[in-house]
């Protein structure tokens, strides 16, 4: 059964072209990759070429990383904060000034529906770099513990706990929401005075290539503390795995992709922090308001499904079940997709044709396991990458779609009979990155959202999202938090100090 047909044409015109950058940012200077290679950037709402973007090679790779080495070593970027809150704002504010042509990249290079870029893809994620500024002031660099004795002298020591940056931070960021994911990455480590190489992904380089050329013309950012390197190349991104002088690796994307880094990563000793993948499960009770649930059920479809956080397996108690199956087959028929221009879509394109394809596999696997495929499924004829949003109902909750991130715009639908089970369809899943519960009473609802072991939980439909808030998941979804007190602490590392000596430390 095919949803409603999609929008094709953008109710909201786009702004005049913005100012792609193609080149590198590399010890303070933009620059094109050594031997001048460069890869295209498509549209994915109609499969069309935008522009390009410097290939960079293993050269290009290893100078950036020798450029951050240096800054970190011979700058003051580590140690004068005052520094990194003024470079910081400088950065921030030309981000605003030219937030209006980075609104449209978004749309162009990621396909994001505008509406998102209101939130999550670009608003959200400039409110969260003005809190990581805010918090350098109100941090604990230095904390003094209670004086002791020397065991052998007998004299009395001060003892103190100093904060300090862990070094060169490899940030790699994904397709899906790279501004906002690079944003907080970059913001936690130079708030924190490390040194930073960027790699976003091949397929959305343009946010992070401007954020480059911002650095390079509008801020007092030594050269070489932020390097951002585009490649399409796998083995010159893996140096960032595999080169000593690189410290830490911050990763958001796939599991598999994380395991990697975690093994290339392993002999040199880097710290990791990795934001993985999810299966999110939202549960509704039978005592829950379905006029509320049903529609908050949709979030799944956001951006095509293409968020690690997205609530793509829901649970429905089975006193309401046929009710909730029959509000999310009629939603679907009526949730708005279409051109990403257009104000009203939640739903765009898919990132690429090889996303595309891996969507429709699922969808197959889904149908041949049994599944009951209630709406969508299908791929329109219209150039680009679109997947239908798809709803299969009378999931098994062990079955492929059900445990496997799909990552695209496909909402499976599971019945339970106690809130018991509800809890144990939800933890029988690899992943532990995000949850959600609907009910009207507050005592279930927080039971469900104590026991259910994820990272992050929302109740019907309440925000945990901000810059103090820290995001991040258990189990195969990764460890280590982004935002937040935590999120910024994991970019230091932690010095003990003890000293006859009076010291001068704040």
């Amino acid at each position: 059964m095919s949803t409603t047909p999609m929008s094709a044409t953008p109710s909201v015109p786009p702004s005049p072209a913005s100012r792609h950058e193609e080149r590198l940012l590399i010890d303070g200077k933009l620059r094109a990759a050594t031997d001048s290679r460069t890869f295209e950037v498509l549209n994915p709402a109609d499969g069309t070429v935008l522009g390009k973007v410097a290939d960079a090679g293993r050269d290009d790779m290893l100078d950036a990383i020798g450029a951050a080495r240096r800054a970190f070593e011979e700058t003051d970027w580590a140690v004068d904060r005052q520094l990194r809150k003024r470079a910081l704002t400088q950065l921030l504010d030309a981000l605003v000034e030219e937030k209006e042509e980075l609104r449209e990249e978004l749309i162009a290079e990621v396909g994001a529906p505008r509406m998102l870029t209101h939130g999550a893809q670009l608003e959200e994620p400039l409110q969260k770099f003005r809190w990581h500024i805010d918090h350098i002031d109100e941090f604990e660099w230095v904390r003094r513990l209670d004086d002791t004795v020397n065991r052998f002298s007998n004299e009395p020591s001060q003892r103190w706990v100093v904060k300090e940056p862990v070094g060169v931070v490899a940030a790699i960021t994904p397709w899906n929401f790279p501004f906002g994911l690079l944003l907080v990455k970059l913001a936690g480590a130079l708030a924190t005075g490390n040194t930073v190489v960027a790699k976003p992904a091949p397929e959305t380089p343009w946010n992070a290539t401007r954020v480059g050329r911002l650095i390079a013309e509008r801020t007092d950012i030594p050269a070489g503390v932020v390097n951002v390197v585009t490649t399409s190349g796998r083995d010159t991104a893996e140096l960032l795995l595999t080169d000593p002088r690189v410290d830490m690796v911050t990763f958001t994307g796939s599991t598999v992709t994380g395991q990697r880094i975690l093994e290339l990563a392993a002999p040199t000793f880097k710290r990791t922090m990795l934001e993985l993948g999810g299966k999110s499960a939202s549960i509704i009770l039978d005592d829950a308001d379905l006029g509320q649930a049903v529609p908050q059920a949709l979030g799944a479809l956001a951006h095509s499904g293409q968020g690690c956080a997205l609530p793509t397996r829901l649970l429905v108690h089975r006193d309401v079940y046929q009710q909730v199956v029959g509000g999310l087959t009629q939603a679907f028929q009526q949730v708005p997709w279409g051109d990403p221009q257009d104000q009203k879509m939640l739903a765009g394109p898919i990132v690429s044709a090889r996303q595309r394809d891996r969507i429709v596999d699922y969808i197959r696997i889904g149908q041949e396991e049994g599944a009951k495929l209630a709406i969508g499924g299908g791929v329109p004829d219209r150039p680009g990458f679109w997947v239908e949003p798809t709803l299969f109902v009378d999931v098994d909750n062990g079955s492929t779609i059900a445990q496997e991130e799909i990552f695209g715009p496909v909402l499976t639908v599971t019945p339970f009979d106690t809130d018991d089970e509800a809890i144990q369809l939800a933890n029988a899943s690899r992943y532990g990155l995000s949850g959600y519960v609907s009910s009207a009473s507050t005592e279930r609802a927080l039971r469900i959202a104590r026991a259910i072991r994820t990272g992050t939980f929302m109740i019907n439909g309440g925000s945990f999202s901000g810059g103090d808030a820290p995001f991040g998941g258990y189990k195969a979804s990764g460890f280590g938090r982004e935002g937040g007190r935590e999120g910024f602490e994991v970019f230091t590392e932690t010095k003990t100090i003890g000293s006859a000596l009076p010291l001068p430390l704040s």
